[in-house]
């Protein structure tokens, strides 16, 4: 089992290939709608995981709470702008250049979680409940995953 670091990190690279695939695709295409379609159910789930498991351990120390409601904050943000781009016709310029919008802002939050978020939590989390952590976040991110397409909904019918 991987510790929450590395189940962290593998995410976001995964993350980031998924990014190149979209920006390979063009148009209201069947690439594109598959390429999107994983990519937000894998960024909402594992951003709803992050939340519950890495960073309300970082909350509970003063230092950590405004890096914890910053990056709170941010994927806030990153949600909306997927659930815009969900709403838009991808065929469109529009959807394009919000979708380079989310790639520029997707891709500065992970590198600030990977370059400062971590060092910050190194000092939080013991080293013996590393994997422990990476446990629970892989498996609330499972839960999450089950949970995407109920939460898109609900969203829909406010």
């Amino acid at each position: 089992m991987p510790d929450i670091y590395t189940a962290i990190k593998e995410d976001h690279d995964k993350h980031r290939e998924m990014i190149e695939r979209i920006k390979a695709t063009q148009g209201d295409s069947a690439e594109r709608r598959q390429a999107w379609f994983e990519f937000y159910h894998e960024v909402k789930s594992h951003a709803a995981a992050e939340e519950e498991t890495f960073y309300s351990k970082l909350i509970s120390k003063t230092w950590g709470q405004d890096a914890a409601r910053h990056s709170v904050h941010e994927h806030k943000e990153l949600d909306d702008l997927m659930d815009e781009l969900n709403e838009m016709d991808m065929s469109s310029p529009g959807w394009l250049n919000k979708f380079h919008t989310l790639e520029h802002d997707y891709l500065h939050h992970i590198d600030e979680e990977e370059d400062e978020v971590f060092g910050r939590a190194k000092q939080e989390i013991d080293d013996a409940e590393i994997e422990d952590f990476g446990a629970r976040f892989l498996r609330r991110k499972t839960k999450e995953r089950e949970l995407v397409d109920q939460k898109l909904q609900d969203h829909l019918e406010d």
